[in-house]
């Protein structure tokens, strides 16, 4: 059987057209939202979406809001080729690519000045407290709406990536406006993340089933992340520090170790022992994500640290 070419959409109206047409003949539509460079842990969310919906769209954008201007926008890994090729292997393939060039482009760029000066005032406002921009606002592009989870959003990667959660709660909120699901699929990976999905599409109303698929490692253990390719050998084997620690660390609360603290330093230690930076260690409650003292109900332990030049997060749910 001939491998199943997706058609490839870069305008966002065609995109909606698209959609629509295929819900009028009674068609079920699932979104596998990625920023591109995929591996088989996308492929993973995409054998999921087939489970639930018809037609499958796999958006690749990759979203200039969720970067502050300090971090890895561009530097951030690309393959489009060799995506569709990777699609196109997926046992039932995929149906759309959406793939625009600028979700943030309204063809306003006579305000781009003026853009520009608020976000130069963004940045020193708030009484001097220094607000980080995203990259959107640092071209002057003219976006002012976003969408926040403002509680779930505050702990854990919100804490060093103060842009992050803002920037995707936004582009989410445009995808689904876009593309508009039935079904999405994110990977629990990017645990907050998806608990962020979850409780925008509840508070707003969106009439559409968010499903969290379950993590995928590299044999060794390494949750497949994008950002694997720019370790170095070393580097990556240091970084097993991080699963291995945590396996470690569920398997001790299953014998009875529930103080979270002594846990979370099992972690830590192993993690700078590798030569890791870490940027969190946090147990906390899987649907609130609430920081948790004892283990007495399921918990997830979520980790960043940095290997090198790049930073990883991973996590491991525990259920006792």
């Amino acid at each position: 059987m001939a491998a199943k070419e997706p058609e490839i959409i870069r305008d966002k109206d065609q995109m909606r057209r698209w959609s629509r047409a295929m819900r009028s003949q009674g068609k079920t539509l699932g979104l596998v939202p990625t920023m591109g460079y995929l591996h088989d842990g996308h492929v993973s969310l995409i054998r999921e979406a087939h489970n639930h919906t018809d037609l499958i769209v796999v958006s690749i954008y990759v979203n200039p809001g969720q970067f502050s201007p300090s971090e890895d926008l561009s530097t951030y890994p690309s393959d489009f080729h060799g995506d569709i090729q990777k699609l196109m292997a997926v046992p039932g393939g995929v149906d759309v690519v959406f793939n625009p060039h600028n979700l943030y482009d309204y063809g306003t760029s006579k305000n781009a000045n003026a853009a520009a000066r608020a976000s130069d005032d963004a940045r020193v406002g708030n009484g001097g407290n220094g607000v980080v921009s995203s990259c959107v606002e640092e071209n002057g592009l003219g976006h002012e709406t976003w969408v926040r989870v403002e509680r779930l959003e505050k702990g854990m990667c919100g804490q060093s990536r103060p842009v992050f959660f803002r920037g995707v709660a936004t582009v989410v909120s445009k995808l689904f406006n876009i593309v508009e699901p039935d079904v999405a699929v994110f990977g629990k990976k990017d645990y907050q993340q998806w608990r962020i999905i979850q409780r925008m599409v509840r508070d707003l109303d969106f009439g559409i089933r968010v499903i969290g698929s379950e993590i995928v490692r590299e044999k060794d253990g390494l949750a497949m992340s994008s950002r694997n390719v720019r370790l170095s050998p070393e580097e990556r084997e240091k970084a097993l520090s991080i699963s291995k620690s945590l396996s470690r660390a569920r398997l001790a609360a299953a014998k009875g170790q529930t103080n979270c603290k002594e846990l979370r330093d099992l972690v830590t230690q192993a993690i700078h022992e590798s030569g890791g930076r870490l940027d969190y260690a946090e147990i906390v409650d899987q649907e609130s994500l609430e920081q948790a003292k004892v283990i007495r109900s399921p918990v997830v332990f979520c980790v960043a640290a940095w290997f090198g030049k790049v930073r990883l997060i991973d996590n491991m749910e525990i259920n006792i």
